[in-house]
């Protein structure tokens, strides 16, 4: 059986563009970086991820690396950045295939990204993933275990180390080779592909910690704020057009309704069908002035218009129109305002789509004013939900998928035992809606009690999503919205 160290070295030449005669540098930088003791030993390890593992075990006793995560990942995208082009290399690659095939290129870096453990596949294959029927349809619900909570001693040794405003934020060009360290995440194995968006230069790279396929984010190299423009518009249909088979979206550029990082202007995309994508249109119009371009509003919780068109600029010219009335419109009556003073509180969260030549472009209204009986957002999660989903609704949850946090995983057992009457130690937020389960399941078995949870959770994430719906399913809230439209121009 061939030793660690001969292993991990065989596997790095067939991943990269080393050759065999690259055998004795490899060798010796790999020693380097793990320490020299331990390496003849054998291993029954196959994958270069799994030698990979194998090898930080063998740091660790060797004094070369730390016990903790962090300390690990480090080292660990050190020796992955062995097989990784450096990043003139991976984009002169990527254009290169992409003018015979974006289709090639784009899976190749997808597959690059897996093969070199940025895309973290072990971590992600952690999260729980179910889908619940509602009347809105299928919704996709995942608890999000992926990310590794942080150590206590890692926190601890963290706020000793010198404060670092570098990289300024995870979205960062300069991530890109960042060595890391306990306050921030590695990177010496993450590229960048850089890509022209109008007047703007742009990165594209995938999601360490994807929550859906091909999960990937489009940045702008500069470290500049979100801002919801009309170049949004064009930028996010311009990378549909780039990117086929890819979704592009952004979050809301405003605090509550916007995203967890409004410091950096950035997108999202993937190869993914949303729940939202698949709903019907349940009232058709056009606007005035736009007769050619097909729009309606989209059966969903939250308040959704869908414009559809062959002509990317028309589109552009429409969403920026409704955009603007939009962020000036107030209805006091069903309680949403534009403005508290000078402080604006209507955007959008804007999501593009292509299917064969036709461009679709979602504009869902946010609102994010707040008030004394609903201080966190009267359009957010109201207080009854929050034991299931407290975070902002941000542009994946918008379009029908739940991020739900780590804790539920362990919550939600106590609370199935609960209903079937067994010792359980159900936390004091969720024993409300526990007994209310346990009332409405009298029948309920060991077989079938986790299905009945995972049920209820799907509708309360679909409540959640009407929360943070502007305009509500009911019958004043279908008139409010139908005055909007019709405020920027819609003709039935």
């Amino acid at each position: 059986m061939k030793t660690l160290l001969e292993k991990f070295v065989a596997a790095v030449i067939v991943h990269s563009d080393y050759s065999e005669e690259d055998t004795p540098y490899l060798r010796n930088r790999i020693m380097a970086l793990v320490g020299e003791e331990g390496l003849e030993e054998s291993s029954s390890s196959e994958t270069i991820i799994a030698l990979k593992d194998d090898l930080l075990d063998l740091a660790v006793k060797n004094g070369k690396c730390g016990t903790l995560f962090e300390e690990r990942d480090c080292l660990g995208a050190e020796l992955m950045n062995l097989i990784t082009p450096i990043p003139s290399v991976i984009n002169k690659r990527f254009w290169e295939t992409y003018a015979d095939s974006p289709q090639k290129a784009i899976a190749d870096f997808y597959t690059a990204s897996k093969e070199n453990d940025y895309i973290k596949l072990a971590a992600i294959a952690k999260n729980s993933a179910y889908e619940v029927e509602t009347e809105y349809g299928s919704l996709q619900i995942t608890i999000n275990l992926s990310k590794p909570e942080k150590d206590p001693k890692a926190i601890a040794a963290a706020k000793l180390l010198k404060a670092s405003s570098y990289p300024k934020c995870q979205l960062c060009m300069e991530n890109e080779g960042y060595q890391g360290r306990l306050d921030f995440p590695a990177r010496a194995n993450h590229r960048i592909i850089r890509m022209p968006l109008g007047d703007e230069t742009w990165g594209f790279q995938y999601s360490p910690y994807a929550y859906f396929n091909e999960h990937c984010i489009f940045l702008n190299v500069e470290h500049v704020p979100m801002l919801i423009t009309k170049d949004s518009f064009q930028q996010l249909l311009d990378i549909v057009d780039i990117f086929p088979g890819y979704f592009a979206g952004s979050n809301s550029d405003l605090p509550i309704v916007g995203g967890s990082i409004l410091t950096h202007n950035h997108y999202q995309g993937g190869r993914h069908t949303f729940p939202m994508e698949k709903a019907e249109l349940e009232k058709t119009f056009s606007f005035k002035g736009f007769e050619d371009i097909r729009a309606g509003i989209v059966k969903w919780p939250m308040s959704v218009i869908r414009l559809q068109s062959e002509n990317k600029s028309r589109l552009v010219k429409l969403a920026e129109h409704i955009r603007c009335v939009w962020r000036k419109y107030s209805d006091e009556i069903l309680d949403i305002l534009a403005y508290t003073g000078e402080e604006a509180h209507h955007t959008v969260t804007p999501i593009a789509r292509k299917e064969g030549t036709v461009f679709e472009l979602d504009l869902v209204l946010r609102d994010n004013h707040t008030s004394e009986a609903f201080p966190d957002g009267i359009y957010h999660p109201h207080p009854d939900v929050q034991h299931i989903k407290k975070e902002n609704i941000g542009l994946i949850e918008v379009m029908g998928l739940a991020i739900l946090p780590p804790r539920l995983k362990k919550e939600l057992k106590e609370v199935e035992k609960y209903i079937l009457g067994q010792s359980n130690a159900v936390v004091g937020y969720h024993k409300s809606w526990a007994e209310q389960l346990k009332r409405k399941n009298p029948d309920v078995t060991s077989e079938t009690v986790e299905m009945v949870v995972r049920d209820a959770v799907g509708q309360i994430f679909a409540r959640v999503l009407e929360d943070a719906g502007v305009y509500k399913r009911d019958k004043a809230g279908q008139a409010g919205f139908k005055r909007f439209i019709q405020a920027a121009g819609a003709v039935y």
